[in-house]
């Protein structure tokens, strides 16, 4: 697989792989690895959220709107 990077991106890159003493290839094996962890959590969290939504467990926008009346004025 092969990933196209603007200049900008590349040079930060390096610099960020100077800075901490690994690869670019390991500090993009990183990145890629917590976009996948990150993502699959999301996912997760719609899941939950709709699973919630199909069993009647919300809230209306009112009583959204006076919790965060509430917290603003805390």
């Amino acid at each position: 697989m092969e990933v196209q990077l603007t200049a900008d991106q590349q040079a930060s890159l390096r610099n960020l792989s100077l800075q901490t003493g690994r690869t670019t290839d390991e500090l993009m094996r990183e990145a890629i690895s917590l976009l996948l962890v990150e993502d699959e959590s999301f996912r997760k969290d719609v899941r939950h959220g709709i699973e919630q939504l199909d069993r009647g467990e919300f809230i209306d926008q009112d009583e959204m709107d006076e919790r965060v009346r509430q917290l603003l004025r805390s």
